[in-house]
């Protein structure tokens, strides 16, 4: 009798029939298989505990109890090879017994339905052929499947996701659910390596839906906002939790420019932004306009706090921009760092005050950088902002940066980034209407340290004249 493998290898339940296996068509062998083409096998047994009813009974390839000859031979496409050695491969003959093969239950339908009772004097096994793909280790992987219908107790054998899945296959094939069911909770419970979750993920059509559950749900996320809700732990983690803030920030850092999801990483920023930045503005605006009672000692300890959350929150927003400038989606932060017209003014009454200098004087370098990096890419076309947004962004940072020169220790001494956040502005009110423009200038005098300390300012003034008073002629145009 001769069986090939199902085109389609399709899961079954229980039945005598083949009729879910239409390509299968058994017929029986008259003809002795000649031993010139086949070869008993030889190969080292799996070593296996053999502590069930099946290896009490019959032992796999023992020829003295067997009444089935089963006959493996490799199935040959014009497409195969023909110099690869393991298509020169003898085919491989095994004496198995039909009780055990019944644990399958494809053999199981196939004997049910083609088996016949042998004559008492015909103690010949029945022979049987079964094709196997003519693939590197396609024989050995059908041979160990077969073996393991001895046994019970199937951990020995599947000791390793490369083996499950060398295994699952064919035991889908053969409908050998113990043995499915084995590789798919060894697979389930063990780590993959990228190659193994294609084969794992190839495999899942094959599987009955309860059995592909535990595995897709490693590759399945739960909800749709599942990478969103990571991103967002991940950067709240690494902004607040770590004492190594640096090395997290750095990690996280390279985690959200490999996101492959550029508007996810988006919102997942603009979030954490917006909440940095309404702990500064309400910390902030504890310390301005402070509504507690108390005692001296208890008020200075309560504004200190005020003031530490606030450069806390700042340093982070600094982190958050510099993300988000280099994802290239900072556009909602320019637009929300525009709006902040009653913090910019909060911002100025508090450095005006000279009792954060000994607390947090490093306040406002700290948030004069995140202007300076927002209006940067803004001058830059990294962001491209509206005429409003642009002059809102100016107009209300501008005066921060006067103020915080004036009564600032160390933004004084930190020339480099006034000048850079100096030139930055005059960059943007270039680009602004002439009227818009003349208003904010009027603003920048107080960049002068001495005349020839200034040529940026000189060539924003000549820049503005020489458009007023030489403005395009329309006849000209």
């Amino acid at each position: 009798m001769t069986a090939g493998p199902s085109k389609k290898r399709q899961r079954v339940q229980h039945s005598a029939s083949t009729s879910r296996h239409s390509s299968v068509i058994p017929t029986i062998d008259c003809s002795s298989l000649p031993d010139k083409s086949s070869t008993e096998v030889s190969k080292k047994p799996l070593n296996l505990r053999r502590n069930t009813s099946f290896s009490s009974i019959a032992a796999f390839n023992d020829a003295s109890t067997a009444d089935i000859l089963l006959r493996l031979y490799l199935e040959v496409t014009p497409f195969d090879s023909s110099d690869s050695e393991f298509l020169t491969s003898s085919d491989v003959q095994i004496y198995l017994h039909s009780h055990v093969l019944r644990r399958s239950k494809y053999f199981s339908a196939l004997l049910s339905d083609r088996w016949q009772p042998q004559k008492d004097d015909d103690s010949s096994p029945l022979r049987l052929g079964f094709g196997v793909p003519a693939a590197h280790g396609s024989m050995d992987n059908h041979l160990a499947v077969l073996e393991l219908l001895y046994v019970d107790d199937m951990t020995e054998a599947i000791d390793s996701a490369k083996t499950a899945l060398d295994l699952l296959p064919v035991a889908l094939k053969f409908l050998f659910e113990d043995c499915v069911k084995s590789c798919v909770r060894f697979l389930e419970a063990v780590p993959w390596t990228d190659e193994e979750e294609k084969r794992v993920m190839n495999l899942i059509p094959f599987l009955q839906e309860e059995e592909s559950r535990e595995l897709l749900s490693r590759v399945s996320p739960g909800r749709n906002d599942s990478c969103e809700e990571m991103l967002q732990g991940l950067i709240l983690a690494a902004i607040h939790n770590y004492p190594n803030m640096a090395f997290v920030k750095a990690f996280v850092a390279k985690l959200l420019k490999d996101f492959s999801s550029k508007e996810s990483a988006k919102r997942v920023l603009k979030r954490a932004f917006e909440t940095s930045l309404k702990v500064v503005k309400e910390s902030l605006e504890e310390y301005s306009s402070p509504n507690f009672r108390g005692d001296h000692n208890e008020t200075e300890a309560i504004q200190r706090l005020n003031l530490h959350t606030a450069m806390t929150n700042a340093k982070h927003l600094s982190w958050l921009v510099e993300r988000m400038i280099e994802l290239r989606v900072a556009d909602v932060a320019v637009v929300e760092w525009s709006e902040q017209a009653s913090f910019t003014a909060d911002l100025q009454r508090a450095f005006r005050d000279d009792a954060w200098r000994g607390i947090v004087p490093g306040f406002p370098s700290v948030l004069l950088r995140c202007t300076s990096k927002l209006a940067n890419a803004v001058a830059a076309g990294t962001i491209l902002a509206t005429k409003q947004v642009r002059k809102k962004l100016v107009k209300h940072w501008l005066p921060v940066l006067l103020v915080s020169k004036d009564h600032s220790p160390l933004l004084s001494s930190n020339k480099n980034l006034c000048m850079e956040l100096e030139e930055t502005f005059l960059r943007i009110i270039s680009t602004l209407p002439l009227s818009d423009a003349q208003e904010l200038l009027q603003q920048c005098l107080s960049f002068t340290r001495n005349v020839d300390d200034c040529p940026h300012l000189f060539k924003a003034f000549n820049t503005w004249f020489r458009r007023a008073m030489h403005p395009p002629q329309p006849e000209k145009l």
